[in-house]
């Protein structure tokens, strides 16, 4: 989804395309550090 979203603003210049891939950017490296303590802990991470 990132990548469409990316792909969509490069295209256009819709800036609300550009502030959704920032916001989907910043939830993605929130998220990494819980994965690897979930991984740590032995639980499977999907997605």
């Amino acid at each position: 989804m990132r990548d469409f979203t990316w792909n969509y603003f490069s295209i256009t210049g819709d800036v609300n395309a550009y502030l959704l891939y920032k916001e989907m950017t910043a939830d993605g490296e929130q998220e990494e550090p819980q994965e690897e303590i979930l991984e740590a802990a032995g639980a499977e991470v999907i997605g």
